[in-house]
C-alpha cells in the first residue's frame, strides 16, 4: 500500500504545479507554458482514476503527519484520508478542471491577466482535492476556507465596478458561512474530544449530549453542531436566503462558472455526505435542510424562469438544481445527492463554457434572434399529448404497483424507496414536457423521443439508487438509518406526493388547452397576482435591496458604537 499512499498525496499535489509552469518565465513564451501547464491535471486525473480503482479494491487509504491522539495541540493537523466519496469527486474534480483549464487556455489568450487567470484555474483545482480529500474536519474547513478567498480572486476582471461588488457581496455572505461552520467544529470538539472523522462519528453516536441554550431549553449535541455546519454548507452551495451572491458573481469570465461545478457550488452536497454519520443522528437538522433545499429549489427555478439573460438564467437554475441536491440530502438520500452532484457538474459545467460562444455569436448576429414561423408549426398532435400524459402519468402507477406488488417491496413502510420512485417520476416529466415544444418534427418521433427518454432516467435513477447507493454505502443498515432518521410525518409526505401529482396534472392540462388555442377560466385575482409574482421573482425577491439597507443599518451602528467608544477614551 506505500505506492497507494504516494499517489493520495500526489494527486492533490500536481495540480499546483501548473501555476509554477504558467507564472515562472518570460512574457514571450506564455502561450507555450500555457499549454504545457495542462500536462500536470491530466496526470492528477489519471491518478485520480487509479486511485479510484485502488480504494475501490482495498478500501480507504489514510496518511497522516500528525497524532491522531495530539491534534488539538497542534496548530494544523495536515493529512489526507481517500475514501470511496473521496475518489469519486477527485476523479469529477480533476476532469473537469482540466477540460476547464485547457478551454481557458483559448478562451483568454487575449486579456491583460491571461497567467494569473489560468494560474487560479490550476491552484483551485489543488484546493479543491485537498478539500475533498481532508483527514479531519480542520484540514477541510481550511480548504474550505480559501475556497471562499478564491471565489473572489476567481472574479478576475477587479477593474470593473459591477465585478468588484459582486466579489465583494460573495466575500461578505460566505464570511457568514464560514463563521458557522467554524463554530460547528469548535463545538463538535469541545462535546467530544476530536476532529478525526470516524472517531467523531463513534463518539456522538454513544454519547451524543445535550446543549442549555436557555434555562428549560436544550438542544441535542449532534443538532447543534450539524445545524451550524449546515449554515457553512448552505453558504457554499448557494442556499436561500444566502443565494445572492451566485447571480452577483456572472460578470466573472464563463469558465469561472463551470469550474463552480467542478465542487465549489457542490461543496455543500459533498460536506453533508462527508458527515452523514452525524447527520444521520439528528432528524430535526434532515427536516431543516429538505424545507431549506426545497424552498431553493422552488425559488431558484421560478426565478429562472423571469431572467432575459443566458448567464442570468444558468445561475438561477444551478441555485433550483443545488435545491433539489440538499434537499435529497434531508430525505436521508445521500447517495442520490452526490450521484446529482456529478450529473449536473458535468452537464451544467458544459453548458456554461458554451454559453460565451453563445454571447459572443449573438453579438455579431445584425438581425433579431430567429423564432421562426408561426404558420410552418404544426398543428396540435393527440399523440404526442397523449403519449406525453400516459408516460408521466399512467407509468409511474405501473412501476409503483409493480415494485409493491411483484418485487414485494413494503412501499407504505418505507419512504426511501417512494423517494427514489418521486424522483423518477419528476424527472421523467421534466424532460418529456421540453419535448412537446419540438417543431417541425412528426409527432411519432417526438412520442418515440418520450419513451426514450422515459426509459432512459428510470435506468439512470435506478442505477444510482442501487449501483451508486450501494458503491457509497456498502451497509445496508446505514442506509435504511438515514432514511429513518429523515422520515417526515405520513400525512405530509402523502400530501407531497398528492400536490405533485395535481401540480403535473395541471401542466398537461394547461399545455392542452394553449396548443388547441384555448384558455383554462380563471379568475381576475389569479392574473393579477400572477403578474405580482412575475414581477417579484423578475427582481429576485427584492432581496438585493433588502441586503443593501441591512448591510447600510450594520454599517452605521458600528460607526456610532466606534464613535462613542473613540468619545469616551478621549
Amino acid at each position: 500500500m506505500t505506492a497507494a499512499m504516494w499517489f493520495v498525496i500526489l494527486v492533490p499535489l500536481l495540480p499546483v504545479l501548473a501555476p509554477l509552469i504558467v507564472m515562472v518565465g518570460e512574457p514571450e513564451t506564455q502561450q507555450d507554458r500555457a499549454g504545457l501547464g495542462v500536462v500536470p491535471l491530466v496526470a492528477a486525473f489519471l491518478g485520480a482514476i487509479l486511485t479510484l480503482i485502488l480504494v475501490t479494491s482495498y478500501g480507504s487509504i489514510a496518511v497522516r503527519f500528525y497524532d491522531p491522539g495530539a491534534s488539538g495541540n497542534q496548530a494544523l493537523p495536515f493529512g489526507f484520508r481517500v475514501d470511496r466519496l473521496s475518489a469519486v469527486l477527485m476523479v469529477l474534480i480533476s476532469g473537469v478542471g482540466t477540460v476547464i483549464y485547457r478551454y481557458s487556455v483559448g478562451y483568454m489568450y487575449q486579456d491583460p491577466g491571461y497567467r494569473r487567470f489560468l494560474a487560479l484555474i490550476g491552484f483551485t483545482t489543488f484546493v479543491l482535492l485537498c478539500m475533498v480529500s481532508s483527514a479531519n474536519l480542520v484540514m477541510l474547513f481550511v480548504f474550505w476556507q480559501l475556497l471562499s478567498y478564491l471565489l473572489c480572486l476567481l472574479a478576475h476582471n477587479l477593474t470593473h465596478t459591477a465585478t468588484l461588488e459582486g466579489a465583494f457581496r460573495t466575500f461578505t455572505l460566505l464570511r457568514v458561512g464560514d463563521a458557522a461552520f467554524l463554530a460547528g467544529i469548535v463545538l463538535a470538539h469541545s462535546m467530544y474530544g476530536t476532529i478525526e472523522f470516524q472517531e467523531l462519528f463513534i463518539r456522538a453516536a454513544e454519547t451524543p449530549g445535550t446543549l442549555a441554550l436557555a434555562p428549560g431549553v436544550e438542544i441535542g449535541g449532534p443538532t447543534a453542531v450539524t445545524l451550524l455546519i449546515f449554515i457553512g454548507a448552505m453558504s457554499k452551495s448557494a442556499q436561500f436566503p444566502l443565494h445572492i451572491w451566485l447571480p452577483r458573481s456572472l460578470y466573472a469570465p464563463t469558465p469561472v462558472h463551470a469550474l463552480l461545478h467542478a465542487g465549489i457550488i457542490n461543496a455543500g452536497g459533498f460536506l453533508l455526505n462527508r458527515l452523514a454519520p452525524l447527520y444521520g443522528l439528528s432528524p430535526a437538522t434532515l427536516h431543516v435542510a429538505f424545507v431549506i433545499g426545497t424552498l431553493t429549489a422552488i425559488l431558484g427555478a421560478a426565478m429562472m424562469l423571469t431572467q432575459n439573460d443566458i448567464k442570468k438564467t444558468l445561475g438561477f437554475s444551478t441555485i433550483g438544481q443545488m435545491g433539489y441536491m440538499i434537499m435529497e440530502c434531508g430525505l436521508g438520500a445521500f447517495s442520490l445527492a452526490v450521484f446529482h452532484l456529478i450529473a449536473h457538474g458535468i452537464f451544467k459545467g458544459t453548458v456554461f463554457l458554451n454559453c460565451g460562444n453563445v454571447i459572443h455569436k449573438a453579438r455579431q448576429e445584425p438581425a433579431f434572434p430567429h423564432t421562426g414561423h408561426a404558420a410552418e408549426e404544426p398543428e396540435f398532435s393527440r399523440l404526442t399529448w397523449s403519449t406525453g400524459f400516459v408516460t408521466t402519468l399512467l407509468m409511474p402507477l405501473v412501476i409503483l404497483l409493480a415494485a409493491h406488488g411483484v418485487l414485494r417491496i413494503p412501499i407504505r413502510d418505507s419512504q426511501g424507496t417512494v423517494i427514489f420512485l418521486f424522483f423518477i417520476w419528476v424527472t421523467s416529466f421534466q424532460a418529456i414536457l421540453t419535448l412537446t415544444r419540438i417543431r417541425a418534427v412528426a409527432s411519432w418521433k417526438v412520442s418515440s423521443a418520450m419513451l426514450v427518454t422515459l426509459l432512459f432516467v428510470v435506468f439512470t435513477y435506478l442505477f444510482a439508487a442501487e449501483s451508486f447507493t450501494a458503491f457509497l454505502y456498502p451497509d445496508p443498515e446505514e442506509v435504511a438509518s438515514y432514511f429513518r432518521a429523515a422520515a417526515l410525518p405520513g400525512p405530509l409526505f402523502d400530501g407531497l406526493v398528492v400536490l405533485t401529482s395535481l401540480l403535473t396534472i395541471l401542466g398537461w392540462s394547461y399545455l392542452y388547452a394553449q396548443t388547441r388555442g384555448q384558455h383554462m377560466p380563471r379568475p381576475a385575482w389569479a392574473d393579477r397576482l400572477l403578474v405580482r409574482l412575475y414581477v417579484l421573482f423578475m427582481n429576485r425577491l427584492y432581496l438585493d435591496v433588502i441586503y443593501a439597507r441591512l448591510s447600510g443599518a450594520v454599517m452605521r451602528l458600528a460607526y456610532r458604537i466606534d464613535k462613542r467608544s473613540f468619545g469616551s477614551m478621549s
